[in-house]
C-alpha cells in the first residue's frame, strides 16, 4: 500500500531540487545537480543521465553520481534502442525492476551482484513531445512502484530546465536570444525585434527577471509573431510581469491542426512557475485575446492561488494524503462515494494533475494541505 506521507515527503524534496535548477543555464550543472540529489536525498547508490544527441541516433552520458562518477566508458554513448536505457528512450516508457541481476537485458550481472544492487528505475526526459534524454537510478533496497511518480515530477523539472537552455542557445527568426544574457540587451528590445507584424508597447518600469521568466516571455513572443499578432504589450506590475497580444482566431486555428494549442508548452511551463495563461475569444469568435502573467518570484507565488480549491475539495485531498480510500472518505465526510469521485476529478482538473499522487503533491506545494 502507498505510504502517502513518504510520497509527500519525497515530492517535497523534488520541489526543493527543482528550485535549485530553475533558471540555471548550464546543462552539465543541471544534470549533475539531479544525479547528486538522487544519491544524497533519495538514497540511491548510482544515478546517471543521458541526453539525446542532435541526430537522434544515440544518447550521450552527461552526468554520473554514486558508484561511478566518470562519464566515459562503455555506456558513454548508447545507441537509440540499445540496452534498457536506449529502449526507454525509444519507447518513452518508464521502467522499474527490483530484480536487476535476474533481468535478461542486463549486460553485467556480476556487477549488480557484487554491488548488491536490486532496484533499477529508468525514466524518459520528455520536452516538446520528444525524448531528450533518460534518467536511470540504482538502489540496494527495492523501489516501491510509486517511486516512478517521484521520478516523473523530477524528470519533468529536468526536461523544462534543459529545454530552456537549448531554446536560449538556438537562434530565433530575428535574433539570437542568448544575446539577451551575453550582451545584456534589455528584454523589451529583444521582444520588439521578434515582432515583425506589430510594435511592442511597454507599460511600467522594467525589472530584472530570472532567465526562466525571460525565456518564457521570449518563447511566447515568438509564437505571437508566428500567429501574426497585430497588438502586443508588455506590462511590468507590482508582483508580476504580463505579456498580452491579440491575434485572429482563424490564424490561431491554422497552427492547431493536430488538435494541440500552439501555447501548450507555454501553459505547462507557466503553471510550473506559478504563472497564469489566459485565452479569450471575442463575442463573434473572430479574434483571440491572449495573456501570460508570471510572478517575479516564481515558485514562491504558487501559494497565492489558495482560492483555487473549494473547502470540500481541500478536505478530500487532505484525506487522500492520509492514505484513505474513496469509501473511507465518504464515510468520514458523510457523503456518497460518487460525490467523493466527483470532487477528486474536479481537484485533478484544477491542479492540472494527471493522477491522485500528483494532486497530493500539487496541493502540498500550493499550501492547501
Amino acid at each position: 500500500m502507498l505510504d502517502s506521507a513518504q510520497l509527500i515527503f519525497d515530492l517535497q524534496k523534488v520541489n526543493t531540487t527543482s528550485k535549485r535548477i530553475s533558471g540555471c543555464l548550464d546543462t552539465t550543472a543541471i544534470t549533475k545537480e539531479i544525479t547528486e540529489a538522487l544519491i544524497h536525498d533519495f538514497h540511491c547508490v548510482f544515478a546517471r543521465i543521458w541526453l539525446t544527441e542532435p541526430d537522434g541516433a544515440s544518447l550521450k552520458l552527461v552526468a554520473s553520481s554514486g558508484l561511478h562518477t566518470s562519464t566515459n566508458g562503455s555506456f558513454a554513448r548508447v545507441p537509440m534502442g540499445a540496452y534498457k536505457v536506449g529502449k526507454i528512450a525509444q519507447s518513452c516508457i518508464p521502467f522499474l525492476s527490483n530484480h536487476l541481476a535476474n533481468e535478461t537485458w542486463v549486460k553485467d550481472r556480476d556487477w549488480a551482484i557484487a554491488n548488491n544492487i536490486r532496484g533499477f528505475a529508468g525514466y524518459p526526459l520528455v520536452g516538446h513531445d520528444r525524448v531528450i534524454g533518460v534518467l536511470a537510478v540504482f538502489s540496494e533496497a527495492p523501489f516501491v512502484a510509486e517511486f516512478l511518480e517521484v521520478l516523473q515530477v523530477l524528470c519533468m523539472a529536468v526536461a523544462i530546465a534543459i529545454d530552456a537552455v537549448r531554446q536560449l542557445q538556438s537562434e530565433t527568426n530575428t535574433i539570437n536570444t542568448t544575446q539577451f544574457l551575453d550582451d545584456q540587451i534589455p528584454l523589451p528590445d529583444v521582444l520588439a525585434r521578434l515582432l515583425s507584424q506589430t510594435k511592442l508597447t511597454l507599460i511600467g518600469t522594467e525589472k530584472k527577471l530570472s532567465p526562466t521568466l525571460a525565456y518564457l516571455l521570449i518563447r511566447t513572443t515568438e509564437i505571437f509573431n508566428r500567429l501574426s499578432c497585430n497588438y502586443c504589450r508588455l506590462i511590468y506590475g507590482e508582483i508580476s510581469v504580463t505579456i498580452e497580444a491579440i491575434v485572429e482566431a482563424s490564424v490561431s486555428e491554422a497552427f492547431n491542426t493536430d488538435g494541440r494549442s500552439p501555447f501548450k508548452e507555454i501553459e505547462f511551463l507557466a503553471h510550473h512557475v506559478g504563472g497564469e495563461f489566459r485565452s479569450q475569444s471575442s463575442v463573434n469568435q473572430s479574434i483571440l485575446q491572449i495573456s501570460l502573467q508570471l510572478p517575479y518570484d516564481g515558485f514562491q507565488n504558487i501559494k497565492l492561488n489558495k482560492h483555487l480549491l473549494s473547502e470540500r475539495e481541500k478536505e478530500i485531498v487532505s484525506l487522500l494524503a492520509q492514505g484513505l480510500r474513496d469509501r473511507d472518505i465518504a464515510e468520514e465526510l458523510h457523503i456518497s462515494e460518487s460525490t467523493v469521485k466527483f470532487h477528486v476529478n474536479g481537484t485533478l482538473h484544477k491542479l492540472n494533475a494527471k493522477n491522485r499522487y500528483q494532486a497530493i503533491y500539487q496541493a502540498t506545494v500550493q499550501g492547501f494541505i
